[in-house]
């Protein structure tokens, strides 16, 4: 019995001192950024960070109504796999956002002064997530460098700008461009897989109709 709970001391003791050691380069990669910042891009950063949401429902949407209009089919479903990539990342997040109940660092070093006010949880970056579920849409639909290329460059630096303005661990960031990438991934595959399974049903059924005739 002894013996068990020294491994459980000895195994709870490594994880405590892991996670410490995790959160001091989590910290000290946060003051590189933003303490030591050049507070004349503060303004630029600010923009760019704002830049999220209005992109990232704009996108899907002007893509959609584009199709619609046009009546371009490929295009109109672009849009709405984007959109559906969207409402699941933000899902996601915010379920691990409440779940997870990080604070802020400026809520915990008084040294990270924030450039913005945020009122939810720090992990995992939301305007992060966002960023990289849009531009991981981009990329897998359109499948053209000259797409990916400034998507992915836009979306680095929605993550970046919220380290340099002190709101968000780059933990934080790291861990919302994964989920928002994934969850784009996942919706797109999710839509390639019902669209082959569509055009199976409907190549049979039109088959049949021809054996019928």
């Amino acid at each position: 019995m002894n013996i068990k709970i020294y491994i459980l001391f000895c195994f709870f003791g490594f994880a405590f001192l892991e996670f410490s050691q995790a959160q001091n380069l989590d910290i000290n990669g946060l003051k590189q950024i933003h303490v030591n910042r050049n507070k004349q891009l503060d303004p630029t950063f600010r923009f760019i960070t704002d830049s999220d949401i209005p992109i990232s429902l704009g996108t899907p949407a002007i893509l959609a109504a584009t199709g619609w209009f046009s009546r371009d089919s490929l295009l109109f479903r672009n849009g709405i796999i984007a959109a559906e990539a969207f409402a699941v990342n933000v899902f996601v997040t915010t379920a691990l956002k409440y779940s997870i109940n990080r604070d802020r660092p400026y809520e915990t070093y008084a040294f990270i002064s924030p450039e913005t006010n945020e009122n939810t949880p720090s992990f995992p970056s939301g305007h992060t997530s966002t960023a990289f579920a849009t531009a991981t849409s981009l990329s897998l639909t359109f499948k053209k460098w000259y797409v990916a290329l400034p998507a992915y460059s836009w979306a680095t630096a929605v993550g970046y700008s919220r380290m340099h303005l002190g709101v968000h661990y780059p933990s934080d960031v790291l861990v919302g461009a994964l989920i928002g990438a994934g969850t784009a991934a996942l919706t797109y595959k999710l839509n390639e897989k019902y669209k082959i399974v569509y055009f199976r049903k409907l190549q049979k059924n039109r088959m049949h109709q021809n054996e019928t005739k």
